[in-house]
């Protein structure tokens, strides 16, 4: 765990601003301890030589200006902190999320998702104490305390020997409590993981669970992953707590040894008193960076841990996303034939499409049909780009390349994959615009007229049944086709859940689609879709010895 990562500077430019702002602002706030330093030791010597308060006026009010100043930067430094904060969030979690859709289901079917999902929103939340608290004091460190260090050693040379002999002592310090926090928190960030992935995992299989009767068996499983995050957490913070002592404990000795030696001076007469309170003001302002490095350590641990596990996923080695890809066709794309030449799809070592060739007419509607395993979705899931493949895919006569953009394709998977909201959000997608009577051709041509677009669903759809979930889901695919013009419509398993009634009115809503003069692909083993196919292409499963 470094403290300053340099791959923050590459995958968001907007933390090049961020240092660039509170660099100039830690320079401000440099000069501005040194003059209230300097002001202060003033006013208080020519107080004691008896000074009337009308000629201390002037330096007692230049003081004032310089505190108000002071807390101004501080204010500035802290508005930096969070927009910047805010911008560096925003950047890591878009870097992840397209590394993800690039990337593909094949290798999120490799992942963890409660990982993922706890790295882009708890995770790097935790970046805000990383640049509120810790990187501010880093720069901080590294600017003031040197030129700090000058001054004391321009004004005083013994004082100056003493915090060079006596500086280092915190950093060895801090190194040594960097090693013991670092690997702390990475054991408490994996059993924050592991608490996640067990809580998913329980409520996505309590409905099992709960018909087995075995629910109340996983709460004795799920508190000893909370005890074990718990006691990770306790440790994390003991951890906090000794190394803040230790380092304010070598700060005050340091500053204790500079702050004999000038009252020693100061006794004999080898000192002024000008010059000693000055370097004595000056003296924990040079300290205070570098233990407040240490402090802020902790704070911004969560942090780098979480960022460092989002640089891990955007620069996984992957053959399949180390290219740089071309920009995609456009939804302009006419609506030409699609074709599929010589189609070879492997995963891992297993060979799910072999020499795949078809061609799919606009105006038609084409249903890929067999046995399970035969490859239909894996076809699919090339046409998406999510998938290497051996030989062409073609639209309208130009070559379509893994990874570009889809803005001719819509798709409905077998999942319906609905969220909280209505069911024209659902539509909609977060379309700006909305176009209703879009909505209502949609669920019309999905069978599901009887729906209301403003009925407002649950989580993952809750208020629909199954059916009425599928032919959301359909329609979703319709109105993205109708909305933005989308040459190819693709649906996987569309009548999985439907009666035949509603399928009947489905396989007419296709029909109408593809009347339209679109591409329009279904994928089904149903005799309903297969009896309706204009053009029927059978596949049949890959035999593995």
């Amino acid at each position: 765990m470094r403290p300053l990562d340099p791959r923050l500077l590459r995958y968001a430019s907007a933390a090049r601003w961020f240092f660039a702002a509170s660099g100039a602002l830690s320079v401000a706030q440099t000069g501005v301890v040194i003059a209230f330093s300097w002001l202060l030791s003033q006013s208080i010597v020519r107080a004691i030589a008896g000074d009337p308060l009308a000629e201390l006026a002037p330096t007692v009010g230049a003081l004032a200006a310089v505190i108000i100043v002071r807390a101004i930067l501080i204010w500035l430094q802290d508005g930096v902190a969070e927009r910047g904060a805010a911008a560096v969030k925003s950047q890591l979690r878009a870097q992840v999320l397209d590394t993800v859709a690039r990337r593909g289901p094949d290798w999120l079917a490799g992942q963890q998702n409660t990982r993922i999902a706890t790295l882009i929103t708890s995770g790097l939340d935790a970046l805000d104490n990383y640049f509120a608290r810790y990187l501010p004091q880093l720069l901080l460190s590294a600017i003031a305390t040197p030129i700090l260090l000058l001054v004391v050693f321009l004004n005083d040379l013994p004082s100056g020997i003493i915090i060079v002999i006596v500086l280092p002592l915190i950093p060895v310090f801090m190194i040594l409590i960097g090693w013991a926090t670092q690997t702390v928190q990475r054991q408490q960030w994996e059993a924050l993981q592991r608490l996640g992935a067990g809580f998913l995992d329980l409520v996505g299989g309590m409905g099992t669970l709960k018909i087995f009767g075995r629910e109340r068996r996983q709460g004795a499983r799920l508190r000893t992953i909370t005890e074990d995050y718990r006691q990770r957490t306790m440790k994390v913070l003991r951890v906090t707590f000794l190394s803040g002592f230790v380092l304010e404990l070598a700060g005050s000795l340091s500053v204790a040894l500079v702050a004999v030696t000038i009252g020693l001076r100061l006794i004999d007469g080898s000192l002024t008193l000008a010059i000693g309170l000055f370097v004595l003001l000056l003296t924990p302002e040079v300290f205070l960076p570098i233990r407040q490095v240490g402090a802020q350590f902790h704070a911004a641990a969560d942090g780098l841990a979480a960022a460092e596990g989002v640089f891990e996923i955007i620069e996984e080695k992957d053959a399949r996303s180390a290219s740089v890809l071309p920009r995609g066709a456009s939804a302009a794309t006419e609506a030409g034939m699609l074709s599929f030449s010589n189609l070879t799809v492997h995963r891992g070592e297993r060979e799910t499409v072999s020499a795949f060739s078809a061609r799919f007419e606009p105006g038609v509607l084409s249903v890929i049909s067999g046995p399970s395993g035969a490859g239909k979705s894996t076809v699919v899931t090339a046409l998406h780009g999510h998938l290497d493949y051996d030989g062409e895919i073609a639209l309208g006569g130009e070559t379509l390349t893994r990874g570009t953009a889809r803005s001719w394709l819509a798709w409905a998977g077998q999942r319906p994959g609905l969220f909280a909201g209505s069911i024209e959000d659902n539509l909609s997608l977060g379309d700006a615009t909305r176009d209703p009577a879009f909505a209502a051709t949609a669920l019309a041509w999905a069978g599901a007229s009887d729906l209301d677009p403003a009925t407002v669903l649950g989580v993952g759809g809750e208020g629909l049944s199954g059916g009425q979930a599928q032919r959301v889901a359909v329609a979703r695919a319709f109105y993205r086709a109708l909305a933005h013009d989308c040459a190819v419509v693709v649906l996987d398993e569309p009548s999985s859940a439907l009666d035949s009634e509603a399928e009947s009115a489905l396989i007419a809503g296709a029909r109408a689609l593809a009347e339209t003069g679109r591409i329009v692909i279904v994928i089904s083993h149903r005799p309903a879709f297969i009896a309706a196919a204009d053009h029927l292409i059978r596949m049949r499963e890959i035999a593995h010895v």
